[in-house]
């Protein structure tokens, strides 16, 4: 295995992808880098191919660094013993470092033992496409000793930056309305970077590679089609509430552990994330229903229902996403749903620490007279069981502030609800 040719190449095209196409500075890339400043290992995780190796690069290409991806087939089958001859590629390639970028390093069975050797004398960025890296070995021998960032497909602020579209605090008539549209192509194609070089058909690709190497390969699921079944039926199904028996009815899959044993592997990969029921008493938390959301809205709209079929879903979908990443942001967050006895259900409940801080829910609503009692009766009801004022609707093109019942509502578009609660 000619192991300085494969580092090289794959240096050289991260150079080329940098130096050629439009590379956007990622939300929390200054942050990252500060990580570095003492000898701590960066972790970096996030879904298969939403940018950890440009967004590592960018932190260590001012540096003398070394770089291997372990997701290149040619490298398949190395082993723990192995890593020590990467390293002395890297010194002959490049002289002495200071900086490695270790890239799906869960790919090298037991790594963990030479990565908490290197952070030592280097300085250390490791990604992964598993949430799993940060567990076990890991864990054990650095605790501690490092830091991990999550990154997520592009934000819809990230989104207009990469299309050259100026982000502003302040717009005229015909920008917001061009900026409804691109909220619209944003809910329709989502924020993986390559879907704007490669179209849809690569978003599929990457759906088929994480179901395939991230899940079934990895966890060694025999029933391969009966997990596709599952993964399709949870993202057609998004924003809605699921429990695990009735997914083994919805589904055919006949065992309720191997569903609840499923879906952590697609937690783990990055490409669903469940929200809990809030309660105030743990064990009922525990037994109610979750409600599941995919990671990216193009996937939701590609695998799923279409962002024109279900505008109400793709808004909660895509605010249940930002709210993710600013619990990344603000680790005291919390993020719930909320139903009572009677139905009345809430789509976010924003927690820090002890107290509610606010209440969100979601329309596709564009005109005030669309705005269904409903909505702001389950909001009310929140307000006074979970004693919080703070109460919004985001919109799909509604900006406005109603009272009803002496309580005050926030409307909000979503296109200025996401630029407004960036980190």
């Amino acid at each position: 295995m000619d192991l300085k040719g494969i580092i090289k190449e794959q240096r050289q095209e991260l150079e080329s992808i940098q130096r050629t196409e439009h590379i956007i500075l990622r939300e929390g890339l200054k942050e990252a880098e500060s990580y570095l400043v003492r000898p701590n290992i960066l972790v970096i995780t996030g879904i298969r191919r939403c940018g950890k190796s440009i967004f590592s690069y960018l932190i260590e290409r001012e540096h003398k660094f070394g770089y291997v991806n372990f997701d290149d087939e040619r490298l398949f089958g190395l082993k723990s013993e192995d890593l020590d001859s990467i390293l002395q590629a890297f010194y002959e390639l490049y002289g002495e470092l200071d900086y490695l970028v270790l890239d799906e390093i869960q790919n090298v069975a037991r790594w963990e033992l030479f990565v908490n050797r290197l952070r030592r004398t280097k300085r250390v960025i490791l990604t992964g496409s598993n949430s799993n890296l940060l567990s076990g070995e890991l864990a054990t021998h650095i605790t501690g000793r490092y830091i991990d960032k999550r990154l997520f497909p592009f934000s819809f602020k990230e989104y207009l930056e990469f299309r050259k579209f100026p982000v502003s605090d302040a717009y005229t008539t015909a920008e917001r309305a061009s900026i409804v549209r691109m909220l619209d192509d944003y809910l329709a194609n989502g924020g993986m970077p390559e879907t704007y070089k490669f179209g849809k058909p690569i978003l599929l690709r990457t759906y088929d590679d994480i179901i395939t190497k991230d899940v079934v390969v990895r966890r060694k699921v025999k029933k391969s089609d009966e997990l596709k079944k599952l993964a399709k039926y949870l993202i057609s199904n998004a924003a809605e509430e699921f429990s695990y028996r009735a997914l083994t009815t919805a589904t055919g899959i006949k065992n309720v552990s191997t569903v609840t044993k499923w879906v952590s592997y697609l937690e783990e990969c990055f490409l669903v994330f469940r929200l809990e029921r809030f309660d105030f008493k743990l064990k009922q938390q525990f037994l109610a229903p979750k409600k599941i959301y995919c990671i990216d809205p193009g996937l939701v709209d590609l695998i799923g229902f279409k962002f024109s079929e279900n505008k109400g879903r793709s808004i909660e979908n895509a605010v249940a996403i930002h709210l993710q990443r600013r619990k990344e942001g603000d680790r005291n967050l919390e993020v719930y749903y909320w139903k009572d006895y009677f139905q009345k259900e809430v789509d976010f409940v924003l927690k820090c620490k002890s107290k509610v801080i606010e209440l969100i829910q979601t329309s596709a609503i564009s005109k005030i007279e669309e705005l269904k009692e409903r909505e702001t009766g389950a909001l009310l009801a929140a307000s006074a069981k979970l004693k919080c004022t703070n109460l919004t609707i985001i919109t799909m093109n509604l900006d406005d502030t109603i009272t009803v019942d002496g309580r005050k509502i926030t409307l909000i578009p979503l296109w200025k609800w996401l630029l407004s609660h960036v980190r």
